[in-house]
């Protein structure tokens, strides 16, 4: 294998793992969304809303998720989060 053949598959495995854990971490926060807007705590969904949506554009900005995606996951959390009141 190449020099350069090598150095990327340690490239892309870095960026594999940074890319895995941007997604866990805006799936996490959906997730205690939910939890909130099911216990019906309103302020609590707020804040994980607004966090949510935050995780979600920066990772569509990173490239991690195509922006389509996460305008999908913010348009169902927005929906929810009406719902609610």
């Amino acid at each position: 294998m190449k020099k350069s053949a090598k150095k990327r598959v340690r490239q892309s495995a870095d960026a594999r793992m940074r890319n895995r854990q941007t997604k866990s971490t805006f799936r996490t926060a959906i997730k205690n969304f939910e939890a909130a807007v099911l216990a019906g705590d309103k302020a609590k969904a707020e804040e994980a809303k607004k966090l949510s949506e935050k995780l979600l554009d920066s990772a569509a900005s990173k490239g991690i998720i195509h922006h389509n995606t996460a305008d999908r996951k913010k348009s169902r959390i927005a929906l929810k989060f009406n719902k609610m009141a």
